[in-house]
């Protein structure tokens, strides 16, 4: 296994305050992973945008995810990624299954790496649960009144030829040939990542896509070595895995975001969960990405997992505690002190948030000054030089008792 084992974290001792989580934080530590030093814990979830075309990033890509290197999280990485075209989950998808759309990611990788961060992306096939509307339009598989709009559906794939859900598409049951075709279309994308200078790559195998439907027994009844019992249900993830770490550079850090639980009835558990993980491990992979659940789009099935803040921490410290290997967290991560706290536990050695970053970009600098006291050192010196000329107005400004309301409180 190529992970790296942090020992405990022991805080240094400090006179100016009397706040046990004040001082030197675990979640702005480093982390070094194969050839690459993550600056601090903060992970930018994959969040799909709807807003490419043909699967090309434009300038929305750049600015959308440019902001968060910014903004000081320790590892960007862009929305699920088509490896192929009929993987997209919707029409806006960014892609990656040809060279044009790896061109088209270099500048934004670029411009995350300038600014201080780790730029990654995640790789997807939606499988199955392909086709599907943009959330504002209904977020339902794409119909012919979408096609009336422009937005068509098209075939698409799974383990076998059942629908994830009620008014959901039929999808083709793969064949060997398929499985092997799209193995290599995996394998390509993830080279058209490296080579577009992508540090991080973070493979999809959660919510019901692809490589989840493969692994629950819930999705996939084959009886042929895809099928059938759990080593063949995991068979065809594990030569995903095997094949992009084989076309990688072995600096090239691997993540696998997979859903820990089915929360269904027969459904994968926290235990065939964390034998996977291990499998993962031995392969190459280097962090184990927690989520949970979505292996079918029936609505009248809850496969949820309650939410509650950081709700997948107990998962991912299971796995954490039983593989012995580097995991991350996402759910409902909001404050600092949280974030510390779900570190400092050893429930993750990193916390992935999505849209508390949507509300607020410049997050991790916030957090920094929460929890070890600094102030504008840590952002980008464009911005950071103004932002301190302006805490010495604001600090005389308190001195003197005024308030953004004491022009307009006085009679």
């Amino acid at each position: 296994m190529n992970s790296v084992r942090l020992e405990p974290f022991s805080p240094p001792s400090t006179k100016k305050d009397t706040d046990p989580l004040m001082g030197t934080s675990l979640l702005f530590s480093p982390l070094a992973i194969r050839d690459i030093t993550i600056p601090n814990r903060i992970m930018v979830s994959p969040m799909c945008m709807y807003a490419a075309e043909d699967g090309l990033a434009n300038a929305y890509h750049l600015v959308h995810l440019g902001r968060f290197a910014l903004g000081g999280a320790g590892v960007v990485i862009a929305e699920a990624t088509a490896v192929e075209e009929r993987g997209r989950i919707s029409n806006g998808d960014l892609g990656l299954w040809n060279d044009a759309q790896g061109a088209a990611l270099a500048p934004v990788a670029q411009f995350i790496k300038d600014h201080g961060s780790v730029p990654g992306i995640q790789l997807g096939h939606a499988g199955r649960k392909a086709a599907v509307q943009a959330p504002w339009n209904g977020n339902g598989p794409l119909t012919e009144s979408d096609a009336e709009r422009g937005d068509p559906p098209w075939p698409v794939v799974g383990p076998m030829g059942v629908a994830a859900g009620p008014g959901w598409q039929t999808p083709a049951q793969m064949t060997t040939d398929d499985i092997r075709t799209t193995v290599r279309a995996w394998q390509s994308a993830a080279r058209r990542a490296a080579d577009a200078g992508f540090d991080v790559i973070d493979l999809h195998g959660a919510h019901g896509y692809l490589l989840h439907s493969f692994l629950s027994p819930l999705s996939n009844e084959r009886v042929d070595e895809y099928g059938g019992s759990p080593e063949g249900r995991m068979r065809y993830p594990l030569e995903v895995v095997a094949a992009i770490r084989e076309a990688i550079p072995a600096s090239c850090a691997l993540f696998y975001r997979l859903s820990a639980v089915d929360g269904l009835d027969g459904g994968l558990t926290i235990d065939d969960t964390i034998e996977f993980s291990r499998r993962l491990f031995e392969l190459g992979v280097d962090v184990i990405d927690t989520s949970s659940g979505g292996v079918t789009a029936d609505r009248r099935e809850d496969s949820r997992v309650r939410r509650g803040f950081a709700f997948h921490a107990p998962y991912s410290s299971q796995i954490r505690h039983a593989t012995e290997g580097l995991v991350g967290t996402v759910g409902l991560i909001t404050d600092p002190r949280q974030a510390e706290a779900v570190l400092r536990a050893g429930d993750a050695d990193i916390v992935a948030m999505g849209r508390e970053l949507l509300s607020d970009p410049n997050w991790a600098h916030h957090a920094r000054a929460a929890l070890d006291g600094e102030d504008f050192d840590s952002w980008h010196q464009e911005a950071g030089w103004w932002l301190d000329k302006r805490k010495g107005v604001l600090a005389q400004l308190a001195a003197a008792g005024e308030t953004p309301m004491t022009r307009y409180s006085q009679e």
